[in-house]
């Protein structure tokens, strides 16, 4: 089992940013992937970001040269770093992890980011 807890997110005006943090635990070596998904209100839950076992990342088109995900050391902390931040932002964001063992990913409670002046 592997347990994901988002943070960070909250209310930042149009052309802000924020970091949002993802910390896992559990059975971690089990762990081939992670990353961010957001879903708006009446909306899908979409890709945001996401990045592999390699450190090869993948970007959702409408973030592309505002995000940027990466990890820390260990490889248990994901982040998002969100800059250029845009209404259209709005929405929950979801942790997710991929598992080596399971075909189900692993999925946090999510954190809300409101983009708003």
């Amino acid at each position: 089992q592997v347990q994901l807890v988002e943070s960070g997110g909250g209310l930042v005006q149009p052309g802000g940013s924020l970091r949002l943090a993802c910390a896992a635990s559990g059975t971690i070596f089990s762990i081939r992937a992670m990353g961010w998904y957001r879903q708006a209100p009446g909306e899908q839950r979409e890709l945001v970001a996401s990045i592999a076992g390699d450190g090869t990342t993948n970007y959702g088109d409408s973030v592309k040269g505002r995000f940027t995900i990466s990890r820390g050391d260990m490889k248990t902390l994901v982040y998002l770093q969100m800059n250029n931040l845009k209404p259209t932002d709005t929405a929950v964001y979801y942790c997710k992890a991929d598992s080596l063992f399971t075909v189900e990913p692993y999925w946090g409670n999510g954190t809300l980011v409101t983009v708003s002046a």
